[in-house]
């Protein structure tokens, strides 16, 4: 006789009920995705709840565009990850928004319209000139010249990240919570944004001031050496996915991973991939436990998040 799992049981929503309950009824239903939600924020907690776990937190920019960059700004504010890995132009999001608001806007509106206006359309959200490239220029050249006058000339991703982040009084702000929880954000691709753009024109006239990427692998190398245990949030793809297994494999790969993705496989690509094929190349354990949930962040990433904090508290 065939063996089965739990039975399938249908969802009782009622009025008040928390999202931690919420998604305790999606692991009962189920089906398809919820459970893969479910599935999620069972992994999360037992990572956050293991105390010798290094923790890591990965996703790209364009989610920090939207209001999910306070979902993940809480996430390092109640410094459940120990490390950060993105990109660029998370950065450019994270300051920008401390300094000058995003819009909101609609994926059909005429790009040949917005253009000659000034104003960038990223997915529906809508970001100005004057709240991106403008501000962003004004700010941090300033920032720059003190970070220069106090004699700091090479440092790592993680340093440069650290100082901009004392410097933003902005309790919204990722990097602000990161600099005071002494999370280390790892830029790989710095010079993929608006941020690295303006430490380039900054070099243009202080041409011994530069960010150094092998300092940052130093300080991953010391983090994931000689470490047991390791554990993963990574959403989305591209560099700051990669750089988070690429580095676990050297441990003998993650013991935590959840992923949160929209895109597929069957091209090959990185941000694809599911956690069984980073099996494959050790950079996840063939014993981890692990989750690849389909679906886009914004939506699915604030439901895992308040699930995770009803349990913990």
């Amino acid at each position: 006789m065939a063996k089965y799992g739990k039975p399938v049981k249908d969802m009782r929503l009622r009025p008040g009920m928390t999202v931690g309950e919420l998604v305790a009824q999606m692991d009962g239903a189920c089906g398809f995705t919820s459970k893969a939600i479910a599935d999620g924020v069972d992994v999360l907690e037992a990572m956050v709840k293991d105390t010798k776990c290094v923790r890591f937190l990965s996703f790209p920019a364009c989610i920090n565009a939207t209001g999910l960059r306070g979902v993940i700004r809480d996430l390092v504010k109640e410094r459940f990850f120990d490390a950060v890995i993105t990109t660029c132009g998370t950065l450019d999001h994270d300051l920008a928004r401390a300094w000058k608001d995003y819009y909101h806007g609609d994926f059909e509106l005429d790009d040949r319209m917005l253009h000659k206006k000034g104003v960038n359309r990223l997915g529906n959200v809508l970001v100005p000139n004057d709240s991106y490239g403008i501000v962003l220029e004004k700010k941090l050249q300033p920032i720059l010249q003190s970070m220069y006058d106090e004699g700091k000339r090479s440092q790592s991703t993680s340093e440069f990240v650290r100082y901009l982040g004392e410097h933003v009084d902005d309790d919204n702000s990722i990097i602000h919570w990161a600099a005071k929880n002494k999370v280390p954000v790892f830029v790989p691709g710095i010079t993929d944004g608006s941020v690295g753009s303006q430490v380039w024109t900054f070099r243009q006239t202080h041409r011994d001031f530069t960010v150094d990427v092998f300092k940052d692998e130093d300080e991953l190398a010391g983090m994931v050496f000689g470490t047991k245990t390791t554990g993963a949030l990574i959403i989305g793809g591209g560099i700051s996915k990669h750089h988070t297994i690429w580095w676990n494999q050297f441990k003998d790969g993650l013991d935590y991973a959840v992923y949160l993705t929209t895109a597929m496989e069957h091209d090959g690509s990185l941000s694809g991939a599911r956690v069984k094929e980073a099996i494959s190349w050790g950079k996840v354990k063939e014993k981890a436990r692990t989750v690849n949930i389909d679906g886009e962040a914004t939506a699915i990433l604030p439901l895992m998040v308040a699930a995770l904090l009803d349990r913990l508290r």
